[in-house]
């Protein structure tokens, strides 16, 4: 994968932002992005200190230029200067919201959110601007075909009955989350050139944890571990070979063909899905959200 491009990871994938925050939701997105366009600073689950000792986090906390550019999510803000936005996505979003409000009424706080909540969190002080279609703006497609297949051969010394060289036919299901630009996320036809490009590039390759590599000339990787059925001493053609950068399990298997896809993806596209199925009825599937340096929100 190219070096401006990388694949940001989590099980429970919402929405990253430009500075690689977890968010969770669509309109949290959607702010981000436009105090990033404003070319407005923030940090993202800002920490606030509430009379009595008790502490409340707020989405996002604007901060003055001059405090500079800062990733730490959990820093206490305490300067007056400051101004926050809540996103009221819940009950108790919105219930978050009032508490804050009066514990803190001096707090240059608003809540933007569903209108379906502007009673609970009053309108004067709140903008309730998105709606369902804004949260409809973003859409998956998923492609399951049997062409959708590669072969490999691996081995997992740490795990006994998986210790020897042997080999697998596993099938594979992508989702491709993104904004739908045209009603579309991504024309099925492309994305499904895409995959199979990508699993013509691990098709019938040996998978072995790099850590276990010992050498190398130009044509061959020489590999040695001790593992649960013996010594293995391995000299391997880097043409059939592939380096992992952990054990070659079929939850990494998922997360390699992610890498591999990312940079072949549009711009708008922000997850990709990938399930594997090792055998019959059991596998892995790893969701990544997609980040590429440079690439706007």
């Amino acid at each position: 994968m190219p070096p401006d491009e990388r694949v940001v990871l989590d099980s429970d994938l919402r929405y990253l932002d430009s500075k690689g925050n977890l968010l969770a939701s669509r309109a949290e997105l959607s702010v981000a992005r436009m105090l990033a366009f404003l070319g407005h600073d923030y940090r993202y689950n800002a920490q606030l200190d509430l009379p009595g000792g008790g502490k409340a986090h707020v989405d996002f906390a604007v901060v003055p230029s001059a405090a500079g550019n800062n990733n730490n999510n959990n820093i206490i803000i305490s300067s007056s200067s400051e101004r926050f936005i809540e996103v009221v996505d819940s009950e108790a979003d919105a219930e978050k919201f009032r508490r804050i409000k009066e514990a803190l009424p001096a707090l240059d706080i608003v809540a933007v959110g569903h209108s379906k909540y502007a009673s609970r969190v009053g309108e004067i002080d709140s903008m309730f601007f998105y709606d369902e279609s804004e949260r409809m703006s973003t859409g998956s497609i998923f492609i399951e075909d049997p062409s959708l297949a590669f072969d490999y051969a691996h081995i997992l010394p740490l795990v006994e009955k998986c210790s020897v060289l042997h080999g697998h036919t596993s099938t594979v299901m992508v989702e491709i989350i993104g904004s739908m630009k045209n009603n579309l996320v991504v024309d099925f036809g492309e994305a499904k050139r895409i995959i199979k490009d990508t699993l013509n590039a691990i098709d019938h390759k040996f998978f072995i944890n790099k850590k276990y590599l010992k050498k190398e000339d130009d044509v061959h990787y020489f590999v040695e571990f001790q593992g649960p059925r013996g010594y293995f001493s391995l000299q391997l053609p880097k043409m059939t070979t592939y380096m992992m950068p952990g054990e070659a399990t079929v939850e990494n298997l998922s997360t390699e063909i992610i890498r591999l896809l990312a940079p072949r993806m549009p711009p708008n596209v922000e997850a990709i899905g990938v399930y594997i199925y090792e055998g019959v009825n059991k596998g892995a599937h790893i969701i990544a959200g997609v980040k590429k340096d440079g690439r706007d929100g």
